[in-house]
């Protein structure tokens, strides 16, 4: 199997990390240690690597944070393998095809486990974060970074849109001990990030 990182283990769940592609994405790996049952977070790229991950710990269905091209490039070859995948309906038209439409607030279970979707609209029309229940974690794709909310390219509506759905739908509902697992780049926890909330707004990015 390829090397990835374990970036939590609690007995029920293991979670792998690996980074592909040319701008350097996150893919996770959430595997149920009962059952062996898997998800892949975002099929980004390197389809052979991810297949082989995906062969050697059970994965059967994807989830796509988004639709933007760096996030979607193994789609095509997980689906020739059998593995569903899935996006919200605001971003499907992103991808060349796909399996499922994502809805809010809706559990996808993985063997004992489940993650729960949490649409976060602003980075692209239809963005989703997910949060594993019974665990600190929390999926962000390109919502929130440390640092600051996903690229609105300078769209001030879209910059409004994604301060919402951070107060609204992340900050507000989840406390501080909350980590933030993103698409790119380290993790953080929403205690970190907390603090600097009237400054993105200030800033405008």
């Amino acid at each position: 199997m390829a090397p990835t990182e374990i970036t939590y283990s609690d007995g029920r769940c293991e979670v792998h990390r690996v980074v592909v592609g040319p701008v350097d994405n996150n893919v996770f790996i959430i595997r149920c240690t009962r059952t062996g049952a898997g998800l892949l977070i975002d099929a980004a790229n390197e389809h052979e690597r991810l297949l082989e991950l995906c062969s050697a710990l059970g994965v059967t269905q994807v989830l796509e944070t988004h639709g933007h091209w760096d996030h979607i490039q193994a789609v095509p070859a997980v689906r020739a393998a059998g593995i569903s995948v899935a996006v919200t309906a605001a971003d499907a038209a992103m991808l060349d095809s796909y399996d499922l439409v994502l809805d809010d607030d809706v559990a996808t279970k993985v063997g004992d486990l489940e993650l729960r979707s949490i649409f976060t609209p602003g980075h692209t029309p239809g963005s989703v974060c997910f949060e594993l229940r019974g665990t600190p974690l929390l999926f962000s794709g390109d919502t929130l970074f440390p640092g600051g909310p996903g690229n609105t390219f300078g769209d001030p509506e879209a910059f409004d849109t994604i301060m919402t759905s951070l107060t609204e739908r992340l900050f507000t509902p989840f406390g501080d001990n909350t980590i933030v697992l993103p698409g790119h780049g380290a993790a953080t926890t929403l205690g970190a990030e907390r603090p600097h909330l009237d400054d993105w707004a200030s800033r405008g990015w």
